[in-house]
């Protein structure tokens, strides 16, 4: 049985460590591995020891892949499976991976749908239906996505979404402004009737805000012109 012989860091390798088995190279690892196996110069690992300290390495290198993959945004558990399945990691190695996310709280559709439904309501509202179907492309179970998408509001939802856009159909007629945002949030997937009532309130709220601004210029104009009468 062959004996470790030395432990080098392999150039432009980052922190994985080559073993030397009587001075020739037989296989890396990863160094925090290397350092929670206890390896050491003059042992002879067997063949056995040897496959499954590759075995600990691999697990190691794709966990650590998935928690990076992890640190952008929360993902859900099919995302995550394909992009390590995308990595080669299948089998008993991935199912191992997710286990221990999952334990750690890190994998959890739930927590993930709750997460995507309030970024969406926060930044870019949209309709139950869309958001279902959004949360459903991302592997997610029905019964997990109707329990988070039960809170949407179509109504108010649309509404937020109608404000974002408005301002900028300002100088819009009626019907391009009804053109306009009309195809805004059918694109969100808000129903017909939930887009023209949105339409609706917003033209008034429009129209009100616009007739406020000149009754408000108005009476500036007045209380200027009184003024200048009693500084003669």
């Amino acid at each position: 049985m062959s004996k470790i012989t030395a432990l080098r860091t392999g150039r432009g390798q980052g922190n994985r460590i080559n073993r030397l088995l009587e001075g020739k190279s037989a296989f890396g690892l990863d160094a925090e591995v290397t350092s929670k196996e206890g390896l050491k110069v003059g042992q002879a690992p067997s063949a056995d020891r040897i496959e499954a300290l590759t075995q600990s390495d691999h697990f190691h290198r794709y966990f650590k892949t998935a928690i990076q993959y992890l640190s952008y945004r929360p993902r859900s558990e099919s995302e995550l499976r394909e992009r390590l399945q995308r990595r080669g990691v299948n089998g008993a190695l991935q199912e191992a991976i997710i286990t221990k996310l999952k334990e750690q709280r890190l994998v959890d559709d739930i927590a993930f749908a709750q997460f995507w439904k309030d970024n969406r309501e926060s930044f870019s509202p949209r309709s139950r239906w869309l958001t279902k179907l959004e949360l459903r492309r991302k592997g997610v179970a029905d019964d997990t996505i109707d329990q988070v998408v039960k809170a949407i509001d179509d109504d108010e939802s649309a509404y937020r979404a109608a404000q974002n856009k408005a301002p900028s159909l300002a100088k819009s007629d009626y019907q391009g402004f009804r053109r306009r945002l009309g195809e805004y949030l059918k694109r969100r997937g808000f129903s017909y009737e939930v887009i023209n009532h949105t339409i609706e309130q917003l033209w008034q709220e429009q129209k009100d805000s616009l007739v406020n601004l000149g009754n408000g210029l108005l009476l500036i104009k007045s209380i200027s012109g009184k003024e200048v009468k009693q500084c003669k």
